[in-house]
Formats: structure tokens, C-alpha cells, sequence
């Protein structure tokens, strides 16, 4: 059966407040829960206050300590209901209803009667006024509410620390507003509807997205969820509304990412797919790069770890564009997008030709797999995977030219197309294993990944070698496990069933591997991969980064909420969805 709507109810209590914080599109605060207190942190980098591109992982909440108090000053225990809009916090002081009035405010309904509340914020002056109070810093936080103020006190802790304590009369409809923004201008404002009018954004959302099979609506409603509470506004470097990858996690957007975030967002809104795309365009660089991460305050252009160098992400970005085309037809967007895009392509034939006559990655990161056995070696690599992404590029600017009516440069990108398969094939296929080399110096990187099957995905290989491809690609010893793919062959000294890219499923990988082995004429596995992918993803709680090949479980350190993993769920469902309404007709 086909669901017709997946309905907001399903996300009832989706959201934990631990590892799954409640927000709302375009903002950067989350709430949070530890025991019996909130906390609020901000999904901000703040590269330039605290010298560091990664610092904001261990940063405390910008407001903890948050909680509602008895006549003694003892926190109120509570227990709570989560829905997409609303989090219900009830205590026997009555409920507490949150809430956002817009992405810098959090709204809390107040119930009848008198009660304490406490916080700590961090900040390096404060005052109260009659309606709450005002501390600035960093970020600026005002507490305002229409209630009654009892008490109104700030004390400073120190260290930048200060904490709040009030005590409210409240009667029906009171609200307490707490409005944290960069911003010398706060919202004091308090609103007449705020759970009707969250409730109203929610549902606007769910109810536009296409239906899928019932066996994958909770999953892929939640799914849904994350790639609209994810999204950043814009601010200073944040060009565009996009989709942070995890705002817990991976504070920014990444090229990489951007590109499977646009594939899923085409099901329901041209403008945010596009933009997916146009945030990582806008900040190109003079020579054609384009940045590995875009966030508020700047581009990630240049690291210094593990080795120091520029970095970039995979050229997937005019495929992904294309997949839009198919959907909205907006040959427009072509036309804007395919000068930067040639300015890419050349980028990489330019500066990264290696003398055998393919491209090399310089930087570990460039590749987006971090930490892949492929690196034990050295840089730079001759990669398989990226002289595969770099085929599907030219393929894919031919495409784009002939929709456009260039015809000489759709020919001059097809011609060159053929022209790089032949060269990947001559300089890295092995032979005597039937897979495709990485090289490094020359010589041949002794690890066994899936990504020396990727050339499948060109769709353009002899028979023969698609067949050992797929060989490897199926083999229970190999990667064609109970929850493939695993990124390090099972019997590959150097698998990890839980470390990053050295053995985990990652689902953006089964997303192509599903589509090479669709663009081979094995229709047949690459619908048994997308529901093995569907089927892992859908079995636990969350949607994360990536999941142990054996177990379908999470690792230690895999994200949660995660972007892309979401976006590749709900793209895959709507393919089943549409392979089984297939069959039924």
C-alpha cells in the first residue's frame, strides 16, 4: 500500500532532547536536555573567537542550567512529549509549551500560577528591566515575558558566566520569550500564536512531500524532518538558505554534501535544491576551486591537518545538477551554473594532472574520506574514485552544453570523456585482481575498497569488466554484506567495522553504487542494494552519518541527524516506492 501523506504525528517523540535536539528551519539554536535541566547551544562555529575551525564540538551551551523550580529553589522533575513543532514539558507546576516564534526566539507558554526559574548564560554584562533582561556578548541573549516579575535578579558567576533567577505570576496565555542573536536589535515582541503558528510550518512541510510505501513512511517522514530543521539562514559567508550536514556535528555545509542534500530537496522545491548548489558556486575561488566548507564567517579553503594543503570535495556538482534539470526542466539554472562548473572541471585538469595522465588528490580531505587506508601511504594518490567522478563530470558538462545549444563543447566534453576512460583503464585496471588501483608514486596502494569498483558507475566499461566488478561488488567475503557497503573489504587487514571510512556503510556510497549497477543493466541487484540501504537506515532510531556493515548499527562516533544520509533515504524510498507501483500496473 502507498501512503497518500505521511502525517506529523508519526514524529511524536522522535526528538530526545540528548542526542536529537528540537529546533526549527533556518535557526542555529538547539534545545537541549541533561536530567532535569535545558540548555540552549548554538549551531556556530565562532572560528575567530575561538581560533579554531573544530572548537565549537566542545564549546558549552550558550544557556544551561535551565530550570523550572519549587518553592524550596529544587528543580522540578518532568517528563516531556516531542513533536516536530512543540516540545510539552510537564512538571506539577503545570505545562510548559516550547516553542519557536522565529529562528533567533524560543517560546515558552506559560501555565497559571507562581513559580522560580533559573539559567546561566554566557556573556560579559547584564542588566534586568521590567520585563526581563538584557546580556551581551558574543551573542546577545534577552529574557522577556508578559507575566508578572516577582523576582528578577543576575548575579555574576564569573569567567563571563552570569545567572538568572526569577520568579513569574503567571496567568493564561503568558509567555516567556528567550531571543539570542548576533545582533544589536532583539525581538521582544510577544506573540499571539506561537504553537498554532510552528504547527502550521510543520505540517505545511510533511504534508508537500511525495508519499512512499507505508513500510518506510515513519522513517522517511523523520527523514524529511532532518532535511528541514537542518537548514541555516543566511548569514555573513551563509549566501543561502542550505542544509548543515548536522547542526550537532557539522556546523556549515560541505561541497560534497551539498550535492545529495539538492537530489532530495528537487522532490519538493526547485529554489532549495538549486541553492544547495549555488551556495558552494558563490564562493569559487579566482583559480576555479571550489571551497571544501562554506560557514558564517568564511570558506574552508586551506587546512593544516593531517597534512597542510588546500582542500576541496569530489566534482559531483553537475551531476547533481542535472538530476534537477530532470526534475523542473529549468534550463536557466544550466545556463547560470555552466561557466563556474567548467572553471571547476578545468581546476582539476589543471593543477591536479598527475604525469600518468589522470588526476591525483593532494589532500586526504579532498576526497571526503578522511581517514581511508587509501591515505596509509602518502599523498598524493592517483585515485580510482576521483578519476571516476572527474569522467561523470565531463559526461555530465556534455549533457549540460547540449541543453544549452553549445554543440561543440558537448562534443569537446564527450570526446574527452571517452578519451579519460581509456586512460583510467590503461593506467589503473589490474588484471590479474579485476579491480581498479589507486596509485601512490607510481605504485599500487595494497588495500581493497569499494571505490576500486566505482569505474562501474560510468556505465561505459567492456562487459568483462563489469562483470568482475560486480563480482567483487557481491561477494559475502568482500562488501556484499548483511548491511553493505562496506568502505574496507571485510578481509582487508585494514577493515574497521566501526572506524569512519575504514569499514562503515556510508549511504552516499550505496547511492552510487546503486545507480552503476542500474546504468549496467543490474536492475535486479541495484534494487536489492536500495533495499538492503533502506532496511538498515530504517531500523534504528536516528538517521546517521555512518553504520557498521555487520550489525546495521551505529558506531561509536557517527553523527546523528545526519544530512546526506537522509537525503539518500528519501530519494531511495521514492525509487522502490516507484519500482513496486511499477510492478503492480
Amino acid at each position: 500500500m502507498i501512503t497518500l501523506k505521511p502525517l506529523t504525528t508519526t514524529l511524536h517523540n522522535r526528538i530526545d532532547l540528548i542526542t536529537i535536539p528540537f529546533t526549527e528551519r533556518g535557526s542555529r539554536l538547539m534545545l537541549l536536555r541533561n536530567g532535569n535541566h535545558l540548555a540552549i547551544r548554538l549551531a556556530e562555529r565562532w572560528e575567530r573567537y575561538n581560533g579554531s575551525l573544530s572548537a565549537y564540538r566542545a564549546r558549552p551551551p550558550i544557556v544551561r542550567n535551565f530550570f523550572f523550580s519549587d518553592e524550596n529553589g529544587d528543580p522540578l522533575s518532568f517528563t516531556i512529549e516531542t513533536y516536530a513543532h512543540s516540545v510539552e514539558m510537564t512538571t506539577k507546576s503545570g505545562r510548559f509549551d516550547w516553542a519557536f516564534a522565529d529562528t533567533e526566539t524560543l517560546a515558552v507558554c506559560l501555565p497559571n500560577g507562581q513559580y522560580r526559574l533559573e539559567f546561566a548564560v554566557y556573556a560579559q554584562r547584564a542588566t534586568t528591566d521590567r520585563r526581563g533582561g538584557v546580556l551581551r556578548g558574543v551573542r546577545n541573549i534577552v529574557y522577556t515575558t508578559n507575566a508578572r516579575l516577582v523576582k528578577n535578579v543576575i548575579t555574576a558567576l564569573g569567567e563571563d558566566w552570569f545567572k538568572v533567577q526569577i520568579t513569574i505570576d503567571a496567568q493564561a496565555h503568558n509567555i516567556l520569550l528567550l531571543n539570542v542573536t548576533p545582533r544589536w536589535g532583539f525581538n521582544r515582541a510577544i506573540p499571539d500564536t506561537v504553537i498554532e503558528s510552528a504547527r502550521l510550518r510543520w505540517n505545511t512541510w510533511i504534508e508537500a512531500v511525495p508519499p512512499v510505501l507505508d513500510t518506510y513512511t515513519a522513517q522517511y517522514t523523520y527523514a524529511w524532518w532532518v532535511m528541514n530543521q537542518g537548514l541555516l539562514n543566511t548569514r555573513y559567508y551563509f549566501t543561502r538558505e542550505a542544509l548543515s550536514p548536522s547542526k550537532l556535528h557539522y556546523v556549515g555545509v560541505w561541497l560534497w554534501d551539498q550535492s545529495f542534500h539538492a537530489i532530495a530537496y528537487r522532490h519538493i522545491n526547485m529554489k532549495l535544491a538549486e541553492d544547495q548548489l549555488r551556495i558552494m558556486l558563490d564562493h569559487q575561488q579566482a583559480d576555479g576551486m571550489l571551497p571544501d566548507a562554506v560557514h558564517d564567517e568564511g570558506a574552508v579553503t586551506h587546512i593544516t591537518r593531517p597534512i597542510e594543503g588546500t582542500v576541496t570535495k569530489p566534482p559531483i556538482v553537475a551531476w547533481s545538477a542535472l538530476k534537477l534539470f530532470e526534475k523542473y526542466g529549468n534550463r536557466d539554472f544550466l545556463e547560470e551554473i555552466y561557466e563556474p562548473l567548467q572553471r571547476w572541471q578545468d581546476w582539476w585538469l589543471r593543477d591536479n594532472l598527475n604525469e600518468c595522465g589522470l588526476c591525483e588528490y593532494k589532500h586526504p580531505f579532498s576526497s571526503g574520506l578522511d581517514d581511508s587506508p587509501l591515505w596509509d601511504c602518502g599523498m598524493p594518490v592517483v585515485a580510482a574514485d576521483l578519476n571516476t567522478y572527474l569522467y561523470i563530470q565531463m559526461e555530465s558538462l556534455s549533457r549540460i552544453a547540449s541543453v544549452i545549444e553549445l554543440p561543440q563543447d558537448a562534443e569537446q566534453y564527450q570526446a574527452q570523456a571517452v578519451k579519460w576512460l581509456q586512460t583510467l583503464i590503461d593506467v589503473l585496471w589490474n588484471e590479474e585482481l579485476g579491480i581498479f588501483d589507486s596509485l601512490h608514486n607510481g605504485q599500487r596502494i595494497p588495500v581493497l575498497t569499494p571505490f576500486s569498483l566505482l569505474p562501474l558507475w560510468t556505465g561505459k566499461l567492456p562487459a568483462a569488466m563489469n562483470e568482475r566488478l560486480i563480482a567483487h561488488l557481491t561477494d559475502p567475503a568482500e562488501f556484499w554484506t548483511d548491511h553493505p557497503i562496506p568502505t574496507v573489504a571485510l578481509n582487508d587487514p585494514t577493515f574497521d567495522a566501526n572506524q569512519m571510512w575504514r569499514g562503515p556503510l556510508w549511504p552516499n556510497i550505496n547511492y552510487l553504487f546503486v545507480e552503476a549497477l542500474t546504468r549496467v543493466g543490474r536492475d535486479d541487484l541495484a534494487g536489492e542494494l536500495r533495499r538492503k540501504t533502506l532496511r538498515t537506515l530504517a531500523a534504528q532510531p536516528d538517521i546517521y552519518e555512518y553504520y557498521n556493515p555487520l550489525t546495521g548499527e551505529k558506531p561509536p562516533k557517527a553523527a546523528s541527524v545526519f544530512g546526506w544520509s537522509s537525503a539518500v533515504f528519501i530519494d531511495l524510498a521514492l525509487q522502490e516506492t516507484l519500482s513496486a507501483f511499477s510492478k503492480r500496473k
